[in-house]
């Protein structure tokens, strides 16, 4: 029987023949089918897959080279556009459009000779931390089918914590990676802003937008994360860095010593679980113990960064999301006799959710003649004062820890009637997204409800390098969670 364990054994089971592309790609339709109530995929490319896979046998009993990702199965986030595939955002508005073409991650993947299973369940545009603010269904959680399994990206969380594909991808706005790995167990990684190119991925707020990897060991997400990150001219906020691929993640033998600051304000936070709270803490105490540096420092912003990231994308998104206007793809009204306007605002009802609305409308009033200073520019400021301060603390620490989320998984519909108390919810994630640094959250402890959590590592921008170096010492000294559903 097939399994996995990481790309490279399974990379070795292909080169010694215990294993092919097309049973890969058979084992993972057959797990799909049979956890298909988890509604983790929208539209499965199973022919399509068995296909490639059947090239890709063929090229590697041939001899010729293979890529990086030869065989690799992936999922998609329905937010990437893959050339002649349905992509809708999870939502109405852009049924039954198909993608012109691919996203640069994509190709990128498909160089590699990755074979791409899917395309999954997330929030309608990205927006929400539930994965109910779909068109197609919420996603559930394997864990606890009664829980949520964390948004944007939970199709994508979904599917590598059930063993649905190896790796996939999501996007991160704030948070969307790394909150949903954090409920499901696994590893989430947001890199800089700049570091993928966002072409190709549907834009929600585009100097937020920033498109993650899933995965459940560190070099896996360092591979997908090396293969996608290459240079774009179509893509002017990219910084090229194809020329520095990241390096093999040492043997810790003798690891290096990492200066490690921590918020007081975030572990003290009202909000903040105690068994998580106690856990950072434990950590913090064990890090210290080995040899790192561990600082708690001041950080008075915290109570800004919620409200900032909100008037922002918001903003963003009621610009961004203007062009859906069922004129010339996507959801058209049937309704007869309307005036242009009318059949905007009719296509625009029908097709849009009411989170999506929610933001849209918040978005057009922050941007607003009354209120454009109070509002948008204050929370520019606030971004400002932001960057500023993190490139201060990366000059003396080389690595925050915060927690990835206030709490564990919580039910499904438990949040949903309250959306500022979903919205605080986002509190340890938006900022690495503020200040366009990167971001990893790593499945360490189980707490007493039996879900698991972890910890959010960030670095300096474009220091990817040390955060996964970090990273990987922590899931090989400090893991205590095992994912059952694997």
């Amino acid at each position: 029987m097939f399994t996995f364990h990481s790309i490279p054994t399974y990379h070795a089971s292909l080169q010694s023949g215990s294993a092919t592309c097309r049973e890969a790609v058979e084992f993972y339709l057959e797990r799909i089918a049979a956890k298909k109530r988890l509604n983790a995929y929208i539209n499965l490319y199973g022919e399509e897959a068995l296909q490639r896979a059947d090239e890709l046998d063929g090229r590697r009993k041939a001899g010729l080279p293979t890529g990086r990702l030869h065989g690799v199965v992936i999922g998609i986030k329905d937010v990437i556009c893959y050339q002649g595939h349905p992509v809708s955002a999870s939502s109405k508005i852009l049924q039954p459009f198909q993608s012109l073409y691919n996203a640069t991650a994509v190709e990128y993947l498909l160089q590699e000779e990755a074979i791409i299973l899917g395309h999954l369940n997330c929030d309608e545009f990205a927006m929400g931390s539930t994965n109910e603010n779909s068109a197609y269904g919420p996603v559930l959680n394997a864990l606890d089918e009664t829980r949520v399994p964390g948004g944007s990206s939970g199709g994508s969380a979904v599917a590598v914590q059930a063993g649905l594909c190896m790796v996939s991808l999501g996007s991160d706005t704030g948070g969307s990676v790394r909150q949903p790995a954090d409920f499901c167990g696994i590893i989430g990684l947001k890199p800089s802003y700049g570091k993928v190119s966002r072409y190709g991925l549907i834009a929600y707020a585009s100097s937020f937008d920033q498109i993650g990897v899933f995965g459940t060991l560190v070099d896996d997400v360092s591979l997908v994360l090396d293969v996608i990150s290459g240079p774009d001219e179509y893509d002017s906020t990219l910084v090229p860095n194809r020329e520095m691929p990241l390096p093999e993640i040492p043997n810790h033998g003798k690891e290096p010593l990492y200066r490690i600051a921590y918020f007081r304000e975030a572990l003290d936070h009202k909000g903040l679980d105690p068994e998580i709270r106690s856990a950072v803490l434990t950590l913090l105490e064990k890090l210290q113990a080995a040899g790192h540096t561990v600082q708690g420092i001041d950080f008075e912003y915290l109570d800004y960064i919620v409200p900032a990231y909100y008037v922002l994308t918001t903003a963003e998104a009621s610009s961004n999301l203007s062009r859906f206007d069922g004129v010339k793809y996507g959801h058209r009204t049937q309704k007869k006799g309307l005036n242009l306007a009318d059949f905007y605002s009719q296509s625009r009802s029908e097709g849009f959710g009411k989170e999506v609305k929610r933001r849209i409308l918040l978005g057009t009033f922050v941007l607003s003649a009354g209120y454009y200073d109070a509002y948008f520019t204050k929370a520019q400021q606030v971004r400002k004062t932001l960057t500023s301060h993190t490139e201060l603390i990366f000059n003396d620490f080389d690595i925050i820890l915060l927690p990835t989320s206030p709490s564990t998984a919580f039910k499904i519909g438990e949040k949903m009637n309250d959306p500022i108390s979903m919205y605080l919810a986002d509190i340890y994630t938006v900022y690495a997204n503020l200040v366009g640094i990167p971001g990893i959250s790593l499945p360490l402890f189980s707490h007493s409800n039996g879900m698991p959590f972890g910890i959010q590592a960030m670095s300096r921008r474009f220091n990817e390098v040390s955060l996964l170096q970090f990273s990987d010492l922590l899931m090989q000294q400090y893991k205590s969670y095992e994912n059952p559903t694997l």
